[in-house]
């Protein structure tokens, strides 16, 4: 079955067309600056080069029929649409069909991640609206973690609060982490029961899974909650905001944007949001760089155990994302300062860079240390299948 994967931002659009059955990707690319100045189209193709097209999109509409008119010369009959949608909020435990019902739903929602949630659902009408006849599926970041147990997911606000403002930790990459634990239970099979799948990006979170169901993740309400990202603060006592509005004079608009777009690594680094740009500018002795390193290997760790601790135990871990796939040397850090679990990575095999999933932790490791490069489109076409296939 040939699916297409969409994942909608605020002004952006990514896609990527697939046989689920092979995995063969057939054209991916991504629309950009949507509703700005300056927007483009990039696109690629099976064994072709990269094309960027300068085109005025200004709208989601306009990108979809773009991203439909450039997929017909794959020539490739798209057997249905599946659809990453931030927020599934109180909705969806697990993918579901688009219908009127289930969209309605997704907009619904959409207050606790107003950035994605409304542009997804517009994409999703859009897509009904033209190709009526391919089945389209929501596939929400959100519902891995919707079972978790109620002591992980519950705040101790009022019970009243709570049930009338859906007031929960609901988490997010659920995709990713529920890919990359089938990848690990694969290769590893039943030497891996307790696994803190670790998804460090730009975005960042920790999941503790036992035996494929999520025990516990790190980010809550909101996606700011828990690890120091690119440019979220992570986990901060709640006062803070309300401290920086009373004496700091901060609107809530004004902390919600500096808790989100101006703190993390950024913030502490003062250079950048790209771990790369830390290291380097780590490696040439520049100490805001370092402390910006030390303080996301610190929290990492410290996270990792509390994921361990929601299983009481944990016998493998695994890096995926940006960061987790791609720099041996946040790896080694946070690897360090879990030393004292028994973790032992190979300095040798963790600076291998492949595109393959692999064990990087020595053999008498107390726990196995993984690399798993993560894709979440594959899952999400594979929910398609399942549900339309």
């Amino acid at each position: 079955m040939n699916v297409l994967v969409i994942n909608a931002g605020s002004s952006s659009l990514k896609y990527q067309l697939l046989d689920v059955d092979t995995r063969e990707v057939y054209a991916k690319g991504n629309c950009e600056r949507i509703g700005i100045d300056g927007s483009f189209v990039g696109h690629e193709e099976m064994g072709g080069e990269k094309q960027k097209l300068e085109v005025a999109l200004p709208d989601h509409k306009t990108a979809i029929k773009y991203v439909f008119d450039i997929l017909k010369t794959v020539d490739k009959p798209i057997g249905g649409i599946g659809h990453r949608v931030v927020q599934g909020g109180w909705y969806f435990p697990e993918s579901a069909v688009v219908t009127d019902e289930t969209l309605a739903q997704v907009r619904e929602v959409a207050p606790l991640a107003p950035l994605h949630n409304y542009a997804e659902a517009d994409v999703i009408e859009i897509c009904r609206d033209m190709f009526p006849e391919i089945g389209n599926v929501i596939v929400p970041d959100t519902a891995f973690h919707y079972n978790m147990p109620e002591r992980a997911w519950r705040y101790a606000l009022p019970r009243d609060v709570v049930d009338k403002y859906h007031v929960r930790k609901y988490g997010a990459h659920g995709t990713s982490h529920r890919f990359i634990w089938r990848t690990v239970h694969e290769l590893m099979g039943e030497k891996t029961h307790k696994l803190v799948s670790c998804h460090l990006g730009s975005g960042a979170s920790l999941c503790a899974i036992e035996d494929g169901k999520c025990m516990d993740t790190t980010m809550g309400l909101t996606p700011l909650d828990g690890l120091i990202m690119g440019t979220r603060c992570g986990t901060v006592d709640p006062a803070t905001v309300f401290y920086l509005n009373r004496v700091g004079g901060y609107s809530i608009d004004e902390i919600d944007t500096m808790m989100n777009k101006q703190s993390g690594l950024l913030a502490v680094s003062g250079v950048s949001s790209d771990s790369r740009d830390i290291e380097a500018g780590a490696e040439k002795g520049d100490e805001h760089c370092q402390m910006a390193l030390d303080m996301f290997y610190y929290r990492t760790s410290q996270l990792f155990a509390e994921m361990a601790a929601s299983m009481e135990g944990v016998d493998t871990m695994a890096f995926t994302a940006g960061i987790g796939e791609n720099s041996p040397e946040m790896r080694a850090g946070v690897a360090r300062r879990l030393a004292w679990m028994g973790v032992k990575i190979d300095d040798e095999k963790n600076a291998v860079r492949s595109d393959e999933p692999r064990v990087i932790s020595t053999d008498d490791s107390a726990i196995t240390v993984m690399v798993v490069p993560t894709n979440e489109e594959y899952m999400i076409a594979l929910d398609v299948e399942e549900l339309l296939g």
